[in-house]
């Protein structure tokens, strides 16, 4: 008796069953005119995305004590964001 093999091809899903569109899915979609993108999207269709920030935070090269550096990835994650945390309260900010 022969083995049931799985199948090969993909099934064929009706185009006419996709997804209504709702205005999130469009505010995080690609815009583009003329074949120029004017903006990227955004996440995905079952993930939007973060939302973009008015203050996003810059990326730095930093280099810390290995004690100190063990002692915040001890603290799990969300480590970085605990280091701003404690260079924001030295500074008074």
């Amino acid at each position: 008796m022969s083995a049931n093999k799985p199948a090969t091809k993909e099934p064929w899903i009706d185009p006419d069953d996709a997804p209504e569109w709702t205005e999130e899915h469009f505010r995080h979609a690609q815009l583009s005119v003329d074949g120029k993108i004017i903006r990227e999207a955004v996440g995905t269709w079952s993930k939007p995305g973060r939302p973009i920030s008015a203050n996003p935070k810059q990326q730095v090269t930093l280099r810390l004590d290995p004690d100190v550096l063990e002692k915040f990835r001890a603290t799990g994650k969300g480590w970085q964001s605990r280091i701003n945390a404690e260079l924001r309260k030295a500074l008074g900010i």
